[in-house]
């Protein structure tokens, strides 16, 4: 008999296949909002007319904008977002961009709520062994639209980097979801390749680790077999043409059905838990930690869940073929990263990357138990 918990987060609204920036404005028009601070991806903002647009629309609406946040989102950028923010007044925070910003402004609502305004302050809300602490809740909420696909905007999660640790952090609140998110393909033709479709394997790492899983579900499969095999079909059509809008579309709605399982309480395994380690401490790309790891990570795992990776094969298109092969396939034709030597990780580092692992939230939460660091060493070892 299955057991579980499905809680039906903050978000309000996902609007999709309108233009970003009326969509935009009719979001403020709806949360009776009046001073959005936009935080940005900053290749869009200098090197396109896509937040000039948004900025016009927007008008004297428009109380500020912030387009410095790297990779990873560390502690540092989240901390001078929250103080331009404040300094703002803003009473709504619009992403446009990828993962990271994303990421940055639900830690950047949860610094506002909770008086933070200094790097060592974010101890005081991060996650510490699988709990979060007891914290204000956002008042200042957020409005999404990615231009990337890796999910994060459907999670009231952000990972954040601690980098005098080297380590990516969990924050954790219901309400840092952002309350509306909006999927215009058009403004993701401006994302690299190479970002999109990584992401994209993000995506399909979400929906792969969520079907695989001891915590599974009916609720939470219909979801994730329906983006794995929307994103299995999208992610090659962007590939052979960066114009489809169709195909983009495809593929964010594909994303948006992966996160639907992580929703409904089904939890990520190895390759999630040990993606955090790669992207905190050594700086690989989001996207590229899924591409290298899942298919070894489903190697591994195998001997516990076979049954269940054949739905993944299936749903990929390959019904009776080996998981981890089609996954492997598939990552190297859309010209991916498929080892930890391509992304310049060599194996002198796995025992500190297998050590760290072990403290990720995930890591805890695969299908076949992992044991110690020794277990992670193996993984890692089929991804070299």
């Amino acid at each position: 008999m299955y057991q579980g918990r499905v809680v039906f987060g903050a978000i309000e609204e996902v609007v999709f296949g309108h233009p970003a920036a009326g969509a935009i404005v009719a979001q403020m028009d709806r949360l009776g909002t009046s001073r959005a601070f936009l935080m940005v991806s900053g290749t869009l903002n200098r090197q396109t007319d896509e937040i000039t647009k948004i900025r016009e629309a927007l008008g004297s609406r428009c109380a500020g904008l912030f387009d410095a946040m790297p990779a990873h989102t560390p502690r540092e950028a989240v901390i001078a977002a929250t103080q331009a923010a404040r300094a703002a007044e803003a009473d709504l925070i619009v992403t446009i961009g990828g993962g990271s910003i994303t990421d940055g402004a639900k830690a950047v609502q949860l610094c506002l709520a909770n008086g933070i305004d200094d790097i060592a302050g974010i101890d005081r809300i991060r996650v510490h062994k699988g709990v979060a602490p007891e914290m204000k809740a956002p008042i200042v909420r957020q409005v999404s639209v990615p231009t990337t696909i890796a999910g994060g905007e459907f999670s009231s999660i952000a990972g954040v980097t601690d980098r005098a640790a080297q380590v990516k952090q969990m924050l954790r609140h219901p309400l840092a979801v952002p309350r509306a998110t909006i999927l215009d393909p058009a403004i993701t033709v401006h994302t690299p390749e190479w970002l999109f479709l990584s992401t994209g394997i993000r995506a399909i790492d979400h929906c792969v680790e969520a079907i695989c899983s001891r915590e599974t579900h009916p609720y939470a499969d219909a979801q994730a077999v329906k983006g794995l095999a929307m994103l299995a079909d999208a992610l090659p059509r962007v590939k052979a043409d960066a114009s489809d809008l169709d195909a983009r579309m495809d593929a964010q709605i594909g994303t948006w059905l992966s996160m639907g399982a992580l929703a409904a309480g089904v939890p990520m395994g190895a390759s999630h838990g040990i993606g955090y380690v790669l992207g905190g401490a050594y700086d690989v790309p989001h996207g590229y930690t899924s591409c290298v790891m899942l298919p070894a990570v489903m190697r591994w795992n195998a001997r516990d869940n076979a049954e269940r990776q054949m739905i993944v094969a299936a749903a990929m298109g390959y019904p009776g073929r080996n998981a981890a092969d089609v996954l492997d396939a598939f990552i190297r034709s859309l010209g991916m990263p498929r080892s930890l030597a391509d992304v310049r990780i060599a194996p002198d580092h796995f025992n500190a990357i297998a050590e760290a692992a072990m403290r990720t939230n995930w890591i805890p939460r695969n299908p076949r138990k992992i044991e110690g660091p020794a277990d992670v060493r193996e993984i890692l070892l089929l991804a070299a």
